[in-house]
């Protein structure tokens, strides 16, 4: 998928910080790199070694928080006196169905497990592997990461695509993320990076990326299976859309847009499914997700298709389930009031 803005401009220099007044929304300048993710370079010689170790896709976590219970994340959004909808909400999502010909929500994620960003839990006797960064290592975090060579890469091995790779140590409750990884003899090659302590509510640098455009972890943003078997989604979930504001709303970090109007949406902004949207007729996996966008909501991580949600590439999903989010209209959404708008 195409995760660039029509409104960014691939090879855009760093800009100098400004002060954008935005209607309806409080503005904080700060400085962030507004160029957007560049298509990818072709892949790099290489590759892994014959064998290589894989780690355990869709493995457990053995205890380990996916990040402190109130974190932004993990927060119950559902109050709307605590959450109010922001003023121009109206305005905003009708931009995000102006911006694009995809109406309504999609899971970006199934097909057997061909869809969807793979993730692979390792023991704390993985052993590192230098990072080489290609791209955004002056915002990334200098490897080693105990990523295994062989760990399965968002799109496939042969993918052109944003090429997530994501570990979790799950004996040290830390995660590693990757942005275009390739994969080479005894290192990775990757755009970007970032790792996390999932125990900590720690964020990335003012104006700095992760393996995600909005500076965002990934793996927590994303609908697992495990948990949906499970009967609730407990936090928010990750989702793209065309064309995205120059700013950025906390936990996000980073812009990856170059436009000014003010009913684009920011990076990290909230989005939670109306209450008065019934979900009489639903039923198994897509209940579970949109009980979960009303409980939590869908955070603007990325540029890309507009209201696709994003999970776990995993085997076990069930596309026919899945495919009645695709009858849930973007205009059944509002926009929360979670923060003020930092300008880049």
């Amino acid at each position: 998928m195409n995760r660039v803005s029509a409104s960014i401009l691939p090879g855009m220099k760093r800009l100098a910080p400004a002060a954008l007044a935005v209607v309806a929304l409080v503005v904080v300048a700060a400085a962030c790199t507004p160029a957007g993710r560049p298509p990818p370079n072709p892949p790099p010689g290489g590759g892994p070694p014959p064998g290589a170790s894989t780690g355990d896709q869709n493995g457990p976590l053995n205890g380990c928080p996916v990040f402190p219970a109130d974190n932004p994340w993990n927060t119950d959004i559902s109050n709307t006196t605590t959450y109010p909808v922001l003023s121009n909400s109206s305005q905003i999502v009708s931009q995000v169905l102006a911006d694009d010909s995809n109406q309504n929500l999609h899971a970006d994620f199934g097909g057997g497990g061909a869809y969807g960003i793979p993730y692979v839990t390792v023991p704390g006797t993985q052993p590192s592997v230098p990072i080489n960064y290609t791209e955004f290592g002056s915002e990334s975090d200098p490897g080693p990461f105990p990523i295994p060579l062989g760990a399965p890469v968002e799109g496939g091995s042969s993918s052109t695509g944003d090429r997530h790779v994501i570990a979790i140590d799950r004996d040290h409750c830390r995660l590693y993320e990757l942005y275009h990884g390739y994969p080479q003899q005894s290192s990775w090659n990757a755009g970007s990076g970032a790792t996390w302590d999932l125990t900590s509510d720690a964020v990335r640098p003012a104006g700095w990326t992760s393996a995600d455009a909005a500076g965002l972890p990934i793996f927590l943003g994303l609908a697992r299976y495990d948990d949906v078997t499970s009967g609730a989604i407990n936090h928010a979930l990750r989702f793209t859309v065309h064309t995205t504001y120059r700013g950025y709303v906390y936990p996000a970090r980073h812009c990856a847009s170059s436009n000014t109007n003010p009913n684009e949406p920011a990076m990290g902004m909230r989005f939670r499914l109306k209450a008065s949207y019934s979900l009489a007729g639903f039923h198994g996996e897509a209940l579970v997700v949109l009980q979960a966008l009303k409980k939590y909501g869908m955070i603007v991580a990325d540029n890309g298709t507009s209201w696709y949600i994003t999970g776990a590439a995993d085997a076990r999903w069930d596309d026919t389930d899945l495919d009645q989010l695709k009858s849930v209209p973007g205009n059944q959404f509002d926009v929360v009031n979670t923060g003020a708008v930092t300008a880049c």
